[in-house]
């Protein structure tokens, strides 16, 4: 079974920027690689998607124009960077693997999920 293993989280004040990392054990990126976020009481919400060669990506309106997803194939590793991080922006943050035929920003279509990394913004 494949494993996504995520790091980078922790705890940031608001403004500031914060790099997540995803790598899967035992096998290389799948096609399509997305993150997704839950805080406490809400539901998983998508953030961000990418294809293999980087080329073609999408992003939830409420982090478009200050998170950027990219992969380096080489490293098998998919990053989100976000910037001017908001307490909203509070949540656990999961990597997910898809090895369909196109980008989704649907975590039902997502097969495999890593355990998630914690991110909290004080304000």
């Amino acid at each position: 079974q494949v494993q996504l293993v995520e790091s980078g989280g922790g705890l940031v004040q608001a403004g500031d920027s914060l790099r997540l990392s995803c790598t899967p054990s035992r096998r290389t990126l799948s096609r399509y690689m997305g993150w997704f976020r839950q805080a406490p009481g809400k539901e998983r919400e998508f953030v961000a998607a990418i294809n293999w060669s980087g080329g073609s990506t999408r992003y939830a309106d409420s982090v478009k124009g200050r998170s950027t997803i990219s992969r380096d194939n080489a490293k098998n590793t998919v990053y989100l960077q976000m910037s001017r991080l908001t307490p909203d922006d509070s949540a656990v943050y999961y990597c997910a693997a898809r090895s369909g035929v196109a980008l989704t920003t649907t975590a039902s279509r997502y097969d495999y999920w890593g355990q998630g990394t914690q991110v909290t913004v004080s304000s």
